[in-house]
């Protein structure tokens, strides 16, 4: 029985993650500095552990009879458009630190495979049509964000411990992920959900605010898509960053309309000052492609199957 560790076990995609390893037969170490808000982990084992703390992830990575087969660092301080520009410090701080500590000591105990998650914030802003842009494009480097400053140091240190100690490093370059049990509130949720609770609030013909001019525009990824891409990524033979997302794009105001259309509301989108980020994206898929993932669900199936989850979270908090 293979062994893993996840890293950020008590957060959204991390969560699935474990699921996903659990029916895929390993044995499964859960770590957090938390535990799951939404549901019981399916881990064998849950450690609340702060992985800023060196001695955390050597804790972390301790096994009685040698060393995990794979580990997976999805852990972050992290969060959607506002937590990332109100937050620089904490966000170059607290994940840098997680991962210094943690690539360093799961090459000391001798894991042979590691994943790190990126994000596509590492690459410059876009304009709209602009031709995709390959994960080799994202040097010479132009972050719009801290966030994607960080990662984009993480993935070289990765890459390093790879060249030089002989570890064997995959690593994902995240487009926005979406899905049920995700954060809906709070201020570190991502617009998907921003928008999903958004609307759930709203009455019909009610009034929802936006940030900006609602013609930013992202790929969203299905939840159940991306562990996908995960896990045969990690047992891929593809080395150095690779994107990870669904080709369809939409605009803000697009994605509140099909959000809108699963609740089966007319809604009025009010445009508000607020932090936006980016205009634009749009990267290839080529590399994850090559290996035979493609994503399953489109825009519309994930809303589908996302509102109602996060409608009912909106419903039990009012009442």
């Amino acid at each position: 029985m293979k062994k893993a560790l996840v890293c950020g076990a008590g957060g959204f995609i991390a969560g699935h993650l474990v699921k996903k390893l659990k029916k895929a037969g390993y044995w499964v170490r859960g770590v957090d500095i938390k535990k799951h808000e939404f549901s019981t982990s399916p881990a064998d084992e849950f450690l609340t552990l702060d992985l800023r703390e060196e001695e955390n992830c050597r804790e972390a990575l301790a096994l009685g009879n040698g060393a995990f087969d794979e580990v997976y660092q999805l852990a972050a301080d992290m969060g959607g458009m506002g937590f990332i520009h109100s937050a620089e410090c904490e966000i170059m701080r607290n994940s840098a630190l997680i991962n210094i500590h943690m690539t360093h000591h799961a090459w000391k105990t001798g894991v042979p495979r590691y994943f790190f998650s990126s994000s596509v914030c590492v690459y410059r802003d876009m304009k709209h049509g602009e031709p995709e842009m390959t994960e080799q494009q994202a040097i010479p480097a132009n972050p719009d964000n801290e966030y994607g400053w960080e990662k984009l140091y993480a993935e070289r240190m990765a890459q390093a411990y790879d060249r030089n100690r002989g570890m064997k490093v995959r690593i994902a370059r995240f487009q926005n992920c979406y899905g049920p049990e995700g954060t809906w509130r709070g201020g570190r949720e991502k617009a998907p959900a921003a928008l999903c609770r958004k609307i759930a609030e709203a009455g019909e013909g009610g009034v929802i605010e936006v940030w900006g001019d609602g013609t930013a525009v992202r790929s969203y990824t299905y939840i159940d898509d991306m562990v996908e891409g995960i896990y045969m990524l990690m047992h891929s033979d593809l080395e150095g960053a690779v994107n990870i997302g669904c080709p369809e794009y939409a605009s803000v105001d697009e994605l509140a309309n099909i959000i809108a259309a699963a609740a089966g509301k007319k809604i009025t989108i009010r445009h508000i000052e607020g932090p936006v980020g980016v205009q634009s994206r749009n990267f290839s898929n080529s590399r994850i492609y090559s290996i035979g993932w493609k994503s399953r669900f489109s825009l519309r199936q994930g809303v589908a199957l996302t509102y109602p989850w996060i409608e009912e979270q909106v419903r039990r908090t009012a009442g």
